[in-house]
């Protein structure tokens, strides 16, 4: 395994299962949805976005959902061939539109969103639509909560999941929490719970810490507080101050790195596509903790990376821009260290 972050190209197949929608994002930052003057389009959704994330570092990725049969459902199928992301496990709806996202990053660091999903093509994927021959083929199944709002999607979720982990895969969970598509926050929190003790890698951001455990601390309690036997790791994402890890046998943090942020859709799942190509072919690491944390110090700059740009897949990050910024960062905590040297003795 290589010590300087870098992401190998790995040969294990890692299967997104979810949404895929186009976000709205706007010209101009810092503003409310009903303040921005314009919007860009951008494809997003978070399990797509973390199937491009693993592409675009090397890895084989595959998208499992369904779309709706308009312009905006082929140019998602499109942008994900053109990514090298497999589209055998896409569906699409001759009735229901792509669903679509607006969202802002508002100037008092607040994410507001709104969704046009009434239904959407995503939330109608059936169980018999299911490419169960892709499925089955994964090391790894990634999902998210969206699925599980409505039937029958909710069933075609819990069926491709069941059928991920009896041939083998290892399942990550990021519940990826958006309130405004829930009837309330107390369903929201039921059902993102109701699969909670069947994946074996978890990530939650903050908010969600917050919002699972309904405490307000971000401590090493609050976040152990949601383990369960069959978890392998635990992440907690913090923004700007990086990430906190948990495994059976250690615990630990990894800073963040600092870059101009113009928009952080994505950035968790930039963070996880990063993780997931690292651990896809060598489950191991995670019990090894100095080659975890080159792991998520490869993930912190992808998820880095990705907030420099608008949009969530445009804004990607490929290896060699990670490498870069590790790079750089690696030359700059030297110099600091010598200034400090210095002056100091």
């Amino acid at each position: 395994m290589p010590t300087d972050g870098a992401v190998s190209s790995s040969s294990g197949l890692i299967v997104s299962f979810g949404e895929m929608l186009i976000d709205f994002v706007p010209t101009v930052s810092g503003v409310s949805l009903a303040e921005a003057p314009g919007f860009l389009k951008a494809p997003g959704g978070a399990p797509a976005n973390v199937a491009v994330a693993v592409a675009r570092l090397g890895g084989k990725a595959a998208f499992v959902g369904k779309l709706g049969e308009d312009e905006f459902g082929r140019m998602l199928a499109g942008i994900l061939e053109e990514n090298g992301v497999s589209a055998d496990g896409i569906n699409f709806d001759q009735g229901a539109r792509t669903a679509l996202a607006f969202v802002t990053l508002r100037a008092d660091g607040e994410r507001e969103f709104m969704f046009y999903r009434n239904p959407s093509a995503d939330m109608l994927l059936r169980p018999d639509e299911l490419n169960l021959e892709l499925i089955t083929s994964a090391k790894v199944f990634h999902y998210g909560s969206i699925s599980l709002i409505v039937e029958p999607c909710r069933s075609a979720h819990l069926e491709a999941m069941k059928a991920a982990k009896e041939a083998g895969a290892l399942l990550s969970y990021d519940p990826n929490l958006r309130l405004p598509l829930w009837p309330s926050p107390e369903e929201a929190r039921e059902q993102i719970m109701s699969i909670w003790d069947k994946a074996e890698v978890i990530k939650v951001s903050d908010v969600e810490l917050e919002f699972l455990t309904g405490s307000d601390k971000i401590d090493d309690e609050s976040a152990l507080s949601l383990w369960h036997p069959n978890l392998k790791l635990l992440l907690v994402t913090l923004g700007e101050h990086g990430c906190r890890y948990y495994t059976k046998s250690f615990k630990g943090a990894v800073d963040a790195f600092r870059v101009k942020t113009v928009d952080t859709t994505g950035a968790g799942d930039a963070f996880v596509g990063a993780l997931l190509c690292k651990i896809v072919d060598d489950q191991s690491v995670i019990e090894d903790e100095p080659r975890l944390r080159e792991i998520l110090k490869f993930a912190n700059a992808c998820g880095a990376l990705s907030t420099t740009k608008k949009g969530a897949i445009p804004a990607l990050p490929t290896e060699s821009e990670a490498l870069a910024l590790l790079k750089r960062s690696t030359i700059i905590d030297k110099i600091m260290s010598w200034i400090f040297f210095w002056f100091v003795f």
